[in-house]
C-alpha cells in the first residue's frame, strides 16, 4: 500500500466532515454513532456517503465536532511502539485452575478490546459458577449508546447461574434473604481492563432475580433447569426485566434514568457455557461463535456454533414474516435493517421496536429529560404490530472433541472485516509463533548467561516480536490488513490515529475472546468413559 494511505483516510474523514457542517442542517442530537442503530434524526445525508457508506453502512459521529488544523496531520503520526500500546491496553488472559471433579476442558483464555465509539459499546464478561460446574464468557456488543450492554454483561451470568441450582440451593438462597444474613455467592468474575469495579448485583437487580429464583423454586424441580433451557429463559427474563423496570414506579432519580437508558438502547449477546466436554452457545444478534479444529492430518478448519440474526439469514426473515401479517412483508425489513432501522434481528432492550406507541409515550411523559440522557423518541415508519424484536437466543450444543483447539467469541466489529477461516488461519499463526518463540530451556541448561541472550534475543525483536494474546493479533489484522489479507503497517496506523469523533466512519468496536481447550483432558475423559459399562456413558 502505498504510503499516503495514512493522509487519504484522514483527509477523506476531513471533507466528510466539512460536508456535513457546510450543508445540510442536522439536528442538535445526532443519532447513534453505532451503525447498527441509525436512528433517522438528521433531515439529509450527503449523497456521496450515503450510495458510498464507509465500512458497511452510514453512522453520523456525535454532535460535537473536531476542528481540525494542518497541524494535525504532524501530530496525529502514532510511532510503532504507540501503535503497540494502543492495540494491547485492553489485553486480559488468564489460566484456568481445576473448577471440579469434571475434566478441566479449558486450559486458559485471551480477551482483547479496541474503541471506535467513545465511550466504547461493547461489553466482555467471563465468570465461573459457584454453585454448579461451569465457565461462562460473553461478548454483549452495545447500540445507541452502552447502558444496555453494560446491564447485560453485569446480570446475565447470574440468571444462568441462578437457572442450574438445584432447588436445595434455592432454598438456601431464599432462607439467606428472608433471615436477612449472607446469600451463597453465586459468581467468581475474572476481570478484564476498563471493567466495573463492582459487579454484584444492586439492590433492584437482586429483587427482580429473587423473584426469578422463587418462580423456579415454585417449579419444583429438583436439580434445576438443564443448560439448553437455563440459557434460553435467562436471555428473555432479563430482557423481560429490563423493559418492566422503566415501566414499574421508581422514586430513585438515579435508577429511574438509568432504568431508561438501558431501556432505550440495546446489545446484542453471544456467550458461552463450558462445563467438561459440553459446551453450550447461546446467540441473539450479531455477535458470533466458531469453533477451531485441527485434524489429525494437521488440517484446520472453521466450525461455525451461531448465526447471524439479520437480513441476510434467510431462517430470521421467514421467522419474521411468520410472526407479523402478511400486509408487512415488504416493510418489515428495509434497506436490509429491520423495519430499516436496526441491524440485528434480535437484541436486549431496544424497547421502541418491542413496546406499544402508547406504552413508549406513556413511559416518556413522567417527566424524564431526554433531551440529557441521549434518548431517542423516534417511531418506525410501518410501525404495526409489536414487538418486531426478541432477545430470544438460539442455543447450540457441541460435544467438545480433542481435535477442538480453541472457541473465538466476537463482536461484529471482527467478523464485518475478517471471516470464520481467516480468524481460524490467525489463531493457528498465532499458536506457531508462540511455539517457535518459546525458548527450549528443556535442552540447555538454564544459566545467568543463558537468561541474558534469551533477553538480548527479545529485545532485538523489539516491535517486530510477536503479539503474545491472539485476541491482540486478531484486531491487528482487521484494522491493518489489506484486501489480500496482508499486514500493511501505514494503514494500521491511519486507522488508530483517527480522532475519536471520526474513527467510528471507519471501524466499529471490537471485542475478542479466544478460549483455548485442553486436549489432553479432553482425550483423558473419553479413554476413561469407554472403559465403563454402556448405561454409564451419557
Amino acid at each position: 500500500m502505498s504510503s499516503t494511505v495514512s493522509y487519504w483516510i484522514l483527509n477523506s474523514a476531513r471533507n466528510s466532515i466539512a460536508t456535513l457542517q457546510g450543508s445540510g442542517r442536522l439536528y442538535s442530537r445526532c443519532a447513534s454513532s453505532r451503525n447498527k442503530s441509525e436512528w433517522k434524526l438528521f433531515s439529509w445525508i450527503p449523497t456521496t456517503l450515503k450510495n458510498n457508506p464507509p465500512h458497511g453502512s452510514f453512522a453520523l459521529p456525535k454532535a460535537y465536532r473536531h476542528t481540525w488544523t494542518e497541524e494535525d496531520d504532524f501530530h496525529l503520526q502514532l510511532s510503532p511502539e504507540q501503535v503497540n500500546e494502543v492495540l494491547r491496553a485492553g489485553e486480559s488472559a488468564h489460566k484456568i485452575l481445576k473448577l471440579s471433579r469434571v475434566p478441566n476442558s479449558v486450559l486458559r483464555f485471551e480477551s482483547n478490546q479496541l474503541a471506535a465509539n467513545s465511550p466504547v459499546e461493547d461489553r466482555r464478561g467471563v465468570a465461573s459458577c459457584l454453585q454448579t460446574n461451569g465457565l461462562l464468557f460473553g461478548i454483549f456488543d452495545g447500540h445507541g449508546g452502552h447502558a444496555c450492554a453494560q446491564a447485560v454483561s453485569e446480570r446475565l451470568f447470574y440468571y444462568v447461574a441462578v437457572s442450574l441450582m438445584s432447588q436445595q440451593t434455592l432454598e438456601q438462597m431464599e432462607k439467606a434473604m428472608e433471615n436477612m444474613k449472607p446469600m451463597l455467592p453465586i459468581l467468581q468474575w475474572l476481570k478484564h481492563p476498563g471493567d466495573s469495579i463492582y459487579k454484584d448485583v444492586t439492590s433492584v437487580h437482586l429483587d427482580h432475580l429473587r423473584v426469578y429464583w422463587q418462580e423456579l423454586l415454585d417449579l419444583h424441580m429438583e436439580m434445576g433447569l438443564n443448560i439448553k433451557e437455563a440459557l434460553m429463559y435467562s436471555f428473555q427474563r432479563l430482557d423481560s426485566d429490563i423493559s418492566l423496570e422503566i415501566q414499574a414506579p421508581l422514586e430513585d432519580e438515579m435508577t429511574k434514568n438509568l432504568s431508561l437508558q438501558v431501556a432505550f438502547s440495546g446489545a446484542t449477546a453471544c456467550m458461552a457455557h463450558i462445563d467438561g466436554i459440553h459446551l453450550h452457545v447461546a446467540n441473539a444478534g450479531d455477535c458470533r461463535a466458531i469453533l477451531g479444529v485441527q485434524e489429525d492430518n494437521g488440517v484446520w478448519s472453521c466450525l461455525p456454533l451461531t448465526h447471524d440474526h439479520n437480513a441476510r439469514n434467510q431462517a430470521e426473515l421467514s421467522r419474521l414474516k411468520r410472526e407479523h401479517p402478511e400486509s408487512e412483508d415488504k416493510t418489515i425489513i428495509m434497506d436490509d435493517r429491520l423495519l430499516g432501522v436496526l441491524m440485528p434481528c434480535r437484541a436486549f432492550g431496544d424497547v421502541q421496536l418491542k413496546w406499544s406507541k402508547e406504552l413508549q409515550r406513556s413511559v416518556l411523559k413522567r417527566g424524564f429529560d431526554t433531551e440529557a440522557l441521549n434518548i431517542y423518541q423516534f417511531t418506525p415508519s410501518h410501525y404495526y404490530t409489536p414487538p418486531y424484536l426478541t432477545a430470544k437466543p438460539e442455543v447450540t450444543y457441541h460435544r467438545l472433541r480433542p481435535q477442538d483447539k480453541f472457541l473465538v467469541l466476537a463482536s461484529d466489529g471482527l467478523w464485518d472485516v475478517l471471516d470464520n477461516d481467516n480468524v481460524v488461519r490467525l489463531v493457528m499463526e498465532h499458536l506457531n509463533e508462540a511455539d517457535r518463540y518459546k525458548p527450549d530451556l528443556a535442552q540447555r541448561p538454564a544459566n545467568l548467561g543463558l537468561m541474558q541472550s534469551l533477553l538480548l534475543q527479545r529485545k532485538a525483536q523489539g516491535l517486530h516480536s510477536p503479539d503474545r494474546n491472539a485476541a491482540t493479533r486478531l484486531i491487528r489484522y482487521a484494522i491493518g490488513s489489506n484486501e489480500y489479507g496482508e499486514m500493511e503497517p501505514e494503514r494500521l496506523t491511519a486507522m488508530l490515529t483517527l480522532p475519536e469523533d471520526l474513527a467510528r466512519m471507519y471501524r466499529d468496536d471490537i471485542t475478542v475472546t479466544v478460549v483455548y481447550f485442553n486436549s489432553d483432558s479432553i482425550d483423558a475423559y473419553y479413554k476413561s468413559v469407554k472403559n465403563l459399562p454402556s448405561y454409564f456413558q451419557e
